[in-house]
């Protein structure tokens, strides 16, 4: 492989293979590095891609008998929970059961090796079918730069050069710093860390204690003592004959406590609610996995230069404003979008830091920036004290009033609802609450 790509693509996650079969339907001659043994194999992550770009790199990906994906959500679940109870927002309905759905569950180490294959199947059929490659188990080390243009990358003693290179090496992004688009660290309170389990049962008892009918799937997103205090949340999503069930935690704030994330979640999941949920199943997996907090100030200010891409994870592009955490749709975009700038370069034999810009410009007009820079003020509220620790109990103290039934007169329930008001916070910080939410969503 001495000759010259049009492009290097670093990283087989999500925006990599999203970048790869883009290129490979275009007639792009490009090489994918992974460090994996295969992708997926060091990608230990799961839940959720929402939105149609599956759709679009495999059409009818749900007629495929080994598709990638696990289940769809027709289901979603809001969940605040105190130390007792748990109280829940509940929506299903049938308009999420037609394809191409809004959401499917997917396992990644499975997920990205099902993609491959098809970014595999798409290069036997485009113009460069024996000159386009998927390498695994190699570790790029640094990115070739002459001047300000990358023009390959290293990887041991070996060289390899292109037009461009496209960086969706994930949240640890040491080749987007070594090039220069992020010159310093994330700040701790940007990241946060993901803990989860996959807990196994027999596929009926699953489907039956989910209520789910065929592939039909659940996603579960929790608020409040599930994190022991620590900002962040929890989450459940249903798998083919698995769950996912887990948590994500900010960094500096389990620092600060001096918490351990799998101390907290084996408190999560011996709350009686939870307990009762999982109950009779085997856990068969444990992973961590770091995750940017969607604050946009994690992100490079620029993610190009000459010759040079940045998508993905590495680029922290994830956001979750209390409708659903987003970042695999994100990287899929974005992975599109980078591989849309390279073929437009190529057309035009072009690959300079000014035609590169177009992707920034591009991304900004993207639902994904016009998404994070609308709901910035949601994400903050969501890592504000009150919002994890106080509207939980103070919701579960109404749910436990409201819901229980004794043999003397009720009271009424805006009675009370200023009682738990007032048992664990106050109506002008609810008020103050409220306005923020109003408008940030």
């Amino acid at each position: 492989m001495d000759e010259k790509f049009d492009c290097i693509i670093v990283g087989a996650g999500v925006a990599g293979l999203a970048a790869a079969m883009t290129l490979a339907r275009n007639n792009i001659k490009f090489l994918l590095i992974e460090k994996g043994e295969f992708a997926g194999a060091k990608n230990v992550s799961g839940g959720v891609i929402w939105g149609q770009d599956l759709a679009k790199l495999v059409p009818e990906y749900w007629k495929d008998e080994e598709a990638g994906w696990d289940r769809f959500i027709n289901h979603r679940r809001l969940t605040f929970i105190d130390e007792e109870s748990a109280f829940s927002l509940d929506f299903k309905s049938r308009h999420f059961n037609e394809p191409p759905y809004s959401g499917v569950i997917v396992l990644r180490s499975k997920f990205d090796r099902w993609l491959a294959n098809k970014v595999e199947d798409a290069i036997a059929e485009s113009e460069y079918s024996m000159d386009s490659f998927i390498a695994t188990n190699i570790l790029v080390e640094e990115i070739l730069m002459e001047g300000d243009k990358a023009v390959g990358i290293r990887t041991g003693d070996e060289k390899f050069y292109a037009d461009n290179v496209i960086i969706a090496e994930g949240v640890n992004n040491l080749l987007t710093r070594q090039a220069g688009l992020q010159d310093k660290y994330v700040p701790a309170d940007h990241i946060l860390t993901g803990v989860k389990e996959i807990i196994r049962y027999e596929r009926s008892v699953l489907e039956d204690r989910f209520q789910l009918n065929g592939l039909s799937g659940m996603s579960n997103e929790f608020v409040g003592y599930a994190t022991r205090g620590v900002e962040g949340g929890g989450f459940l999503y249903t798998n083919r004959d698995t769950i996912s069930i887990g948590l994500v935690l900010g960094l500096k704030d389990l620092r600060d406590k001096e918490l351990k994330p799998y101390d907290i979640l084996n408190d999560f999941k011996a709350h009686p609610v939870i307990k009762d949920t999982i109950r009779g199943g085997e856990v068969v997996e444990y992973s961590a996995h770091v995750v940017s907090s969607g604050d946009k100030r994690g992100i490079p200010e620029k993610l190009y230069k000459g010759g040079l891409l940045v998508c993905g994870e590495a680029a922290n592009l994830l956001m979750n404003a209390g409708k659903a955490i987003q970042g695999m749709d994100y990287a899929m975009r974005s992975g599109i979008l980078a591989a849309e700038t390279i073929i437009e370069a190529k057309s035009k034999n072009d690959f300079s830091i000014t035609q590169m810009k177009k992707y920034q410009g591009n991304l900004n007009n993207s639902y994904i920036m016009k998404d994070i820079n609308n709901f910035q003020d949601a994400v903050q509220l969501l890592h504000n004290p009150v919002m994890y620790q106080k509207v939980p109990s103070l919701i579960n103290h109404f749910g436990r009033n409201f819901f229980t039934i004794k043999n003397e007169p009720t009271k009424k329930s805006r009675e009370m609802m200023g009682e738990s008001v007032k048992a664990h916070s106050s109506y002008w910080e609810l008020i103050k609450l409220g306005l923020k939410g109003a408008r940030s969503l």
